[in-house]
Formats: structure tokens, C-alpha cells, sequence
């Protein structure tokens, strides 16, 4: 290495069977803490930088964390019309959540400095994880630093095939996975989780973690070696925490009143109750200490937490005189909205949750724009956190990272159970509004989406709900209790969210505020949030819907598919796009067209997409002689009529066979616009259709033209070889035609 890079050091070992490269000294040097992380073909820069002094006015460790996606990364140019990277995307800002959960209970909590880290995507390698890249990274930038912090940790990816439990699964592997569980770790304990799995048992997922945290203690130890080798110093920083005394008068003081007052099930109640213990506090010791008034708070919140924790810990009590393992009341509904394709509520305690469900083409499916492979999802969720659902006044910003993050826990839930394209070939977006939270929003979205995606009549494979589950430690007491409220979320050590139906686990993401977890917290919580979920589903779920409608609502598109000779997409669209246009105005329809030859039909009137249904078909299928088909008449000749069976798919009807008498002109049978049964009599060597009305006519029983059939035109019974399908939604499948 030349002069430049004197310091360059490079660290190796492996990951998953593949080679992992950290190189420190070589790029980003005047950052706290630097280091590029090769893996595989994955590149990823991660830097670790403090500001000088501590932000002043803030109660809280401000630390910012990013995951930045550079598309140069995978060959591409933004697609923006700044062809610049712009906001985060979703999987962006998941990833900066997935690495801060676990490096944030590390930093001293009375640090009032800015801490930023950065973990910029350069070359990705699809076999090898970025994310996982990144999170090794951020944890050897950290530990080099002269930022305060207790870590390192580590972090991997296992996924469970066949062939066992696989860290850091690659493309093909994640393909056939049945769960992906990140789990990151310290040298001892499981300081996260975070797992999307197609219901997998309690055990499959302990012993999936336990394989995790295995290979991550390997891992915390190479990183160790890494810090002992070129680590800086730790720095001193001004601590923020009150003093001790002062902490001791205002509990002292207070204490009684809080536990008083935090004697509740209402969060309002509580809420009002405090205001004047706050108010009595800052009049007795604002004189006290002129200097620390702001302070005071901290007293104060320190004072409710040690009332809640000795609660729980010594008496076994809960804020709402509820016992450890019960539940708030529960309600669900369902069909709140008239308009709505599927509506659901669900109720717990004083949080709850609305989901709508909305229907569309395939064509509505998001598009996207990262560095894996994934372009477009079907379904999509969102979820939305008002202010006034507690109770607060603050302006809509759009959604935050706390929103993009539960709704994808929400998504990730329920996406196993989401059928195929080829069940149900609809577009499915999913909003959860949250109407009041005290505690646990994430999990009542879980439960409302299941309840409004059965009503809408998406056919779910299982009914999926989720539950929560807390903890408070003290050395090596521990204790957990499941559906924690608000207060015991503030105040307790851990959420532990598990969602899944009755036969496994879906979703699994763990928060926690100490340094991590043992193996026997982590299966009491798997156990008691698996007892909790049934309860959910099977006394409070289930009796309000037991399955997937039958029918969509009547505002909901109805669609038909079919697959066509993909030599024929062409004649199906026509010439820019006329003859899809001209089906789609007539039967007021959307159409969208695979290049494989799958058409889909979005129509609100099942009718309306039959015919379209029945017009490309035409236009793809050559006309069967004999078939009887509806048609306009198009032209006028002295030698008979042409009549358009469907758009681009013209015939002859002769002066000879336009009537059951005799006629001695075109124009007094027929006009131009003229609606008219005909059956296909000849098609010839140039492919010529020779249509009859005549013949229709008398096969007909001798009806009118116009009473002979329906709007939906009469057909032959199909060929025994025939391969057409369609998609008939007032239940769904493939149904043979």
C-alpha cells in the first residue's frame, strides 16, 4: 500500500461460506470510526461520527441511523426525474431500523451528543446481503471509534430449507426458505429479532435463533479483534442524568402520588392525574435548583418507572389491575365503511385499529426502485398514526419510520397467507388507520387486516392476528406478561411482537431497551404469545367472520383471465393500442396484457367483463365454424353486409344469407350500426370469414335476431384439447370454459 494509506489495515474471515473482507485506514478517514465491508461481491461503506458537544434543550441520545441504497450499486440510473437517488425507499429505511434496534440500548442513555451512522451501499452481490454487510459494519465503525459504546455486535440472516437452518441465505436459497430471521447479538445475550416466516413452529424459530446467535458470538469476537487491533480511545462526554440527591428528594416527595395516580386502565385518567403532581414538584424544587428545573422531569419519570417495575417485579401487579398473562378487552367488526371493497376493526383495551382493503388490476401493483431484485409487489400495506390517537396535536408530515416500519411488520404478517396471482389475480392494497394507541398499534393492525381482507373476500389461506409480550428485568429476575399497554411499554425492558395463525409464526420484531435477551426469556415469550394469539383468533376473530366471503362487494372490479397465443398479443392490442381501447371503452373494462400471453379483465359489472373477456378471445382464438356470434354491421355493399364480431375480426354475410326471405337489397334488411346474430359458416384458405344471419335465424327456433340471445354470446362447447381458462371472481379460481 503507498504512502496515502499507511494505516491501511485488512481483516478476513467468513460468513456463511463465504469470504467477508473489512478494510480500515483506506477510505473515509477523517470519520469517527470507518470501515469498507467486502462480502462476496457486496460492498458497503459504514462510518461512526460524533459531534463535539452535546445538543443543548434535548431529554433524549440523539442518534440517526441510515441505510443509503446508491443505484450505481446494481447498473442502474434512478429512475427519477432528477436521475438523482431521492428519499429513502421502504426497504432503506427497514434496514436503518433493523441496525439500530440493536446498537441503541448500547450507547450511554444521559449522552446528549449526535452520534451518526451511515452505511452506504456501493456494489451489491445478490447471494450476499447488504443489509447483513452493513450491520457487521456499523458495529466495527462503532467499536474502532472514539464514540462511547458497549458493543460490538453482530448480526446474520438464517433461513431454514430443507436442508437445515442456512446463515445469510443466498438468492436461490431464500427462494426456497421457509422463515428469514435477522438476529443480532451481543457477546452473550440476543439483542434483536426480526423474522418474516410461512408458519413455522415455536421451536423451528427458537432453534433458527439459537443457530443465529451461535454464529454471531463468532462473529462479536471478530470484531473484537478488529477494535483491539486499531480501536481508538473512548472519549469522556458531560453526562445528562440528574444527581443522585436530587433524584432521591423528588421520589421522596412524590412517590405516593404517582403510584396513585398511575392506578388506572384509562390512559387519560392517568394522564390527568399526573399533571398535578408535575405541577406540585416544579413548585416545591424550581427554587431548589434554578439551574436543573428541566431536569426535574427526568426525576419524574425516573420516579414512575421505578413505581411500575417494583410493581410488577415484587407484587406481580399490573397498571391496570389486569393479571400477567390476560388480556385487555377485545372487540372486532367488521363492514364499518358502505363504499369500501372490506372494511375491519379491532379493539383492544384503548388501543384501535381500522383496515381497509382496497382491490385493483394487477397493473396497480407498486413499482419499485432498489438494488434487489424485487420490481413491483401486488400487495402493499400502509399504516398511518394520527396525533389524535393519543391524544395529541402535532401537523401531518406524511409517514415517518416508525410508520413505514409497522406497516411492513403488518405486510410481512400477512403476506404467507396472501393468495397467488393465479388464485386471485387482483392488486391488494391494505391501510391501517389507527384510531387510539395505548400500546402494542402494530399487532391490532395484524388482527383489523385479517378482518377486513376476509370481508372483502380475498380468499386468505389462514387467519393470522398478533400479541405482544413484555419484560422487566432486575440482575436475574425477569418477569413477562403479554398485551403490555403503553405505560408498561415506556417503562419496561422489551416488546416482543409475534403474529401468526393457528398453525405457526409470521412475523416475529423484537424492541428491547437493555442489552439483550437469554434463551429462556425468548421461549416464555414465544409460548405465551402463541397461547394469547389463539385466544385472539378463536374467541374474538373467528366468530365475527370464520372464513373469506364468498362474493366481492359489489363496488369491487370483478376480473377474468385468460392466456392467449402470445403471436396474438399483437392483434389483441392492435395498431397504437385501437383494438384494446375500442374493447375497453365498449365494455367498460381495464385490460392488462403479460408478455406471456396472460390477459387480465378488471370490469364492476361481471357482464361487462365477459363480453370483453369473450372479444379477445375471439380475436386470439380463430372463429370456430358454427359458432354464433353478436355483431355490428360495419359496411354496406350491393353484395351483402360485413359485420365486425369483435374489434379487428370482420366477415362477410352474402345478400343470400342476410334473411329467411328472399332479399333484393342489403338496405332493407340491415343498417350500418345494426346489431345482428350470425353464425360462421365458412372460413376460407385466405382466413376470410363468411358469416350467415339466415342461418341463425332457423337454428335459432326462428326468434328475432335481437331476442335470440343474451349479451353474453353463445358459443360451441370448447374442443376436448382446448387450454383456454378463465377467472370467474364471485368466488375465485381457474375455471375451464
Amino acid at each position: 500500500m503507498n504512502e496515502f494509506f499507511q494505516d491501511f489495515k485488512q481483516f478476513e474471515t467468513t460468513v456463511g461460506g463465504r469470504p467477508l473482507v473489512v478494510e480500515i485506514g483506506k477510505m473515509a478517514q477523517l470519520a469517527g470510526g470507518a470501515c469498507m465491508v467486502r462480502y462476496g461481491e457486496t460492498d458497503v461503506l459504514c462510518t461512526a461520527t460524533m459531534s463535539a458537544k452535546p445538543r443543548d434543550g434535548i431529554d433524549f441520545f440523539p442518534l440517526s441511523v441510515d441505510f443509503e441504497e446508491k443505484l450505481y450499486s446494481v447498473g442502474k440510473i434512478p429512475g427519477s426525474f432528477q436521475r438523482r437517488e431521492g428519499r429513502a425507499s421502504e426497504k432503506a429505511v427497514l434496514a436503518s431500523r433493523v441496525i439500530d434496534r440493536p446498537i441503541r440500548p448500547l450507547f450511554p442513555k444521559d449522552m446528549r451528543n449526535d452520534v451518526s451512522v451511515v452505511a452506504t451501499v456501493m456494489s451489491v452481490d445478490q447471494d450476499c446481503p447488504p443489509d447483513m454487510a452493513a450491520m457487521l459494519g456499523v458495529s466495527i465503525a462503532l467499536s474502532i471509534s472514539e464514540i462511547p459504546w458497549r458493543g460490538p455486535i453482530a448480526g446474520v440472516c438464517v433461513g431454514l430449507t430443507d436442508g437445515g437452518y442456512v446463515i445469510n441465505p443466498t438468492a436461490a436459497e431464500r427462494e426456497a426458505s421457509r422463515m428469514s430471521v435477522v438476529v443480532a447479538s451481543t457477546a452473550e445475550l440476543v439483542a434483536m429479532i426480526e423474522a418474516g416466516a410461512q408458519e413455522v413452529t415455536n421451536d423451528e424459530m427458537f432453534e433458527g435463533i439459537m443457530f443465529a446467535h451461535a454464529e454471531n458470538q463468532r462473529l462479536v469476537g471478530f470484531i473484537q479483534s478488529i477494535a483491539e487491533a486499531c480501536g481508538k480511545r473512548k472519549i469522556a462526554f458531560p453526562s445528562n442524568d440528574p444527581a443522585p440527591e436530587m433524584y432521591e428528594a423528588v421520589k421522596s416527595f412524590a412517590l405516593e402520588e404517582i403510584r396513585k395516580a398511575l392506578d388506572t386502565d384509562d390512559k387519560r385518567v392517568r394522564d390527568e392525574r399526573l399533571k398535578p403532581i408535575y405541577q406540585a414538584v416544579h413548585e416545591k424544587f424550581d427554587g431548589i435548583y434554578p439551574e436543573e428545573t428541566a431536569k426535574l422531569d427526568d426525576c419524574l419519570y425516573k420516579t414512575q418507572k421505578y413505581a411500575v417495575r417494583r410493581w410488577l417485579l415484587d407484587d406481580g401487579k399490573r397498571v391496570d389491575g389486569r393479571g400477567i398473562d390476560e388480556i385487555r378487552p377485545l372487540n372486532a367488526q367488521i363492514d364499518l365503511l358502505a363504499r369500501a371493497h372490506g372494511s375491519g376493526m379491532f379493539t383492544r383495551g384503548q388501543t384501535q385499529v381500522l383496515t381497509v382493503t382496497t382491490l385493483a388490476s394487477n397493473s396497480m401493483s407498486q413499482l419499485l426502485d432498489g438494488i434487489d431484485e424485487e420490481d413491483h409487489k401486488r400487495y402493499i400495506h400502509h399504516y398511518n398514526f394520527p396525533s389524535f390517537s393519543v391524544g395529541e396535536t402535532r401537523p401531518a408530515r406524511g409517514p415517518g419510520r416508525r410508520e413505514i416500519g409497522h406497516g411492513a411488520l403488518a405486510e410481512r404478517a400477512l403476506l404467507p397467507m396472501i393468495p397467488s396471482i393465479e388464485e386471485f389475480p387482483y392488486a391488494i392494497r391494505l391501510v391501517s388507520e389507527v384510531l387510539s394507541s395505548n400500546g402494542s398499534t402494530s399487532q391490532g393492525a395484524i388482527c383489523a387486516s385479517t378482518l377486513s381482507l376476509m370481508a372483502a373476500g380475498v380468499p386468505l389461506k389462514a387467519p393470522v392476528a398478533g400479541i405482544s409480550c413484555g419484560l422487566v428485568t432486575e440482575g436475574e429476575r425477569f418477569m413477562t406478561m403479554v398485551d403490555i399497554q403503553g405505560v408498561e411499554d415506556f417503562f419496561g425492558d422489551m416488546d416482543f411482537k409475534v403474529a401468526g395463525t393457528h398453525n405457526g409464526i409470521t412475523a416475529i420484531q423484537m424492541d428491547l431497551k437493555i442489552d439483550g435477551l437469554t434463551p429462556a426469556i425468548i421461549r416464555e415469550a414465544l409460548e405465551k404469545t402463541y397461547k394469547a394469539r389463539l385466544y385472539i383468533l378463536d374467541n374474538v376473530m373467528l366468530p365475527v367472520i370464520g372464513k373469506p366471503r364468498e362474493e366481492l362487494s359489489k363496488y369491487a372490479p370483478k376480473m377474468l383471465t385468460t392466456t392467449i397465443p402470445v403471436e396474438k398479443i399483437s392483434e389483441v392490442i392492435g395498431k397504437q393500442g385501437k383494438v384494446i381501447q375500442k374493447i375497453c371503452a365498449e365494455c367498460n373494462c381495464k385490460i392488462d396484457v403479460e408478455e406471456d400471453g396472460k390477459i387480465f379483465i378488471c370490469a364492476v359489472d361481471i357482464e361487462d367483463a365477459k363480453r370483453a373477456l369473450f372479444m379477445v378471445e375471439t380475436i386470439a382464438h380463430d372463429p370456430e365454424v358454427g359458432s354464433f356470434y353478436k355483431g355490428v354491421v360495419t359496411r354496406l355493399m350491393e353484395f351483402g353486409a360485413f359485420v365486425e364480431i369483435a374489434p379487428g375480426k370482420e366477415g362477410l354475410v352474402h345478400i343470400s344469407h342476410l334473411d329467411i326471405k328472399r332479399t333484393e337489397r342489403v338496405e332493407d334488411v340491415v343498417a350500418v350500426g345494426d346489431e345482428v346474430v350470425v353464425k360462421v359458416r365458412e372460413i376460407d384458405d385466405q382466413g376470410r370469414l363468411n358469416l350467415s344471419r339466415r342461418a341463425a335465424m332457423i337454428e335459432l327456433d326462428g326468434m328475432k335476431p335481437e331476442n335470440t340471445v343474451s349479451d353474453a354470446p353463445r358459443r360451441p362447447a370448447p374442443r376436448s384439447d382446448d387450454r383456454r381458462g378463465g377467472f370467474d371472481r364471485n368466488r375465485g379460481g381457474n375455471n375451464r370454459r
